[in-house]
C-alpha cells in the first residue's frame, strides 16, 4: 500500500465519521479497527522512511503461545499458536563475521502498538550498533478486533516477548545470545519486568522505564473505564475486588524476589499515568528481598509520564543514563 493510497483511505474513513447516521456499538467498534489498521499501514511506511538510512527495516511474523481463551475448544485451528507481528531493524554498516548485541524493544499502552513516535530511540540504539525486534504483542492495535481482545496484560503476552528474543537468535547467527538487552517504559516496562523475572537467563540486563508494577494499587486510582479494560469477558474477566490474588500474580511487586539480572529503573514524581507510588513499591520490595539493582527518581522532570521520550535536554541526558548502563552488559559496535 503506497502513503498516497493509505492517506486516501484514511481521509475516507474520517470523512465517513462525520456522517451523522446513527451506528450500534458494535459498528462504531469496527470502524475504529479499520481505522487502526490505516493508521498501522501508514507506520509501516513511515518506519522505512525514518530509519532506512542506517537500517534494515522489517515486518515479520513469529509464532506464540496459542490464544488465552478458546470460545469453542474443539473447534477447526482451536489452540493453534497465535502469529505475533513485530518490527525488526539491524544496522547497515554491521559486520556479520562478528557477534552482536540485540535489544527487545517493548512498547507501552494498555491497548496500544509499537509507531515511530519511538523512532529517535530506535535510531540512537541503531547508531550503538544494536539489533532491534520490537514485538507486536496479543492485544496490540492495528491487527483487527480479534487480536486486540487477545489482551494478556501480564500474562501470555510476556510470553510473545520472549518468543520474539528466541526467533532473532534463531533466524541470525550474528547476534549473540549472552548479550541480549530488554527494555520498555510502561506496560513495556512491566513486561521487561516479569520476562527478566520469569526467565533471568534470557537477558544480560533490562531497563524499565516508569514501569507499571502494581496493578491491585493501580486499579485503586484509575477510572472505572480503565478498570473495565481488565474485567472485560475477552480479558482477566474479573474486577481486583473480585480476584485480587490474579492481579497480584501480573504485577512485577508481587515477583520482585525474583530478580538475578542487572536492572535500571526510572521514575518520575508527576507522572500522569503511572503514580510514582507504584514504581516505590517495587522499588521497596526489591530492597526488602534484598537484591542489588539501580534507580533513579526524577523529581517532577517536564514531560510527565514521557519525560525521557521527548526532545528535552534533560530526556538526552536521562536516555544517555540508560544507554551507559545498557552498554556496561551488552557491549555493542559503538
Amino acid at each position: 500500500m503506497s502513503l498516497a493510497f493509505a492517506s486516501a483511505l484514511l481521509f475516507a474513513a474520517g470523512a465517513a465519521a462525520q456522517q451523522p447516521a446513527q451506528r450500534t456499538a458494535a459498528a462504531e467498534e469496527a470502524e475504529q479497527h479499520r481505522h487502526s489498521q490505516l493508521l498501522k499501514a501508514v507506520d509501516d511506511l513511515m518506519w522505512h522512511l525514518k530509519l532506512g538510512d542506517i537500517a534494515e527495516v522489517d515486518k515479520v511474523r513469529y509464532t506464540s503461545r496459542p490464544a488465552r481463551r478458546q470460545p469453542n475448544p474443539t473447534a477447526q485451528g482451536a489452540g493453534n499458536p497465535l502469529i505475533i507481528p513485530a518490527y525488526t531493524f539491524i544496522p547497515k554498516k554491521l559486520d556479520r563475521s562478528r557477534k552482536h548485541p540485540l535489544i527487545v524493544l517493548v512498547h507501552g499502552g494498555l491497548h496500544a502498538n509499537f509507531n515511530t513516535s519511538s523512532a529517535r530511540i530506535v535510531r540512537e540504539l541503531v547508531e550503538q550498533g544494536y539489533s532491534i525486534i520490537a514485538p507486536e504483542y496479543r492485544g496490540s492495535t492495528g491487527y483487527g478486533a480479534a487480536f486486540y481482545r487477545q489482551i494478556d496484560y501480564g500474562g501470555w503476552e510476556i510470553d510473545d516477548v520472549l518468543a520474539g528474543r528466541e526467533w532473532m537468535l534463531e533466524t541470525y547467527d550474528f547476534l549473540d545470545p549472552k548479550r541480549v538487552g530488554i527494555v520498555g517504559w510502561s506496560h513495556g516496562g512491566l513486561i521487561a519486568l516479569m520476562n527478566i523475572f520469569e526467565h533471568p537467563e534470557a537477558y544480560a540486563c533490562a531497563y524499565a522505564g516508569v514501569p507499571v508494577s502494581d496493578l491491585v494499587a493501580r486499579m485503586g486510582y484509575k477510572t472505572e473505564a480503565y478498570r473495565a479494560e481488565f474485567a472485560a469477558p475477552y480479558h482477566i474477566g474479573k474486577t481486583a475486588f473480585d480476584d485480587v490474588q490474579e492481579y497480584l500474580r501480573r504485577s512485577p511487586v508481587t515477583h520482585a524476589h525474583k530478580l538475578n539480572t542487572p536492572l535500571l529503573i526510572h521514575a518520575n514524581t508527576n507522572d500522569e499515568d503511572v503514580n510514582v507510588f507504584e514504581v516505590e513499591r517495587l522499588i521497596a520490595a526489591l530492597k526488602a528481598a534484598g537484591k542489588k539493582f539501580e534507580y533513579k527518581i526524577y523529581q517532577d522532570a517536564p514531560g510527565g509520564h514521557a519525560f525521557n521520550r521527548i526532545d528535552t535536554r534533560l530526556a538526552r541526558e536521562s536516555r544517555r543514563e540508560i544507554y551507559e548502563f545498557l552498554a556496561r552488559y551488552l557491549k555493542p559496535g559503538r
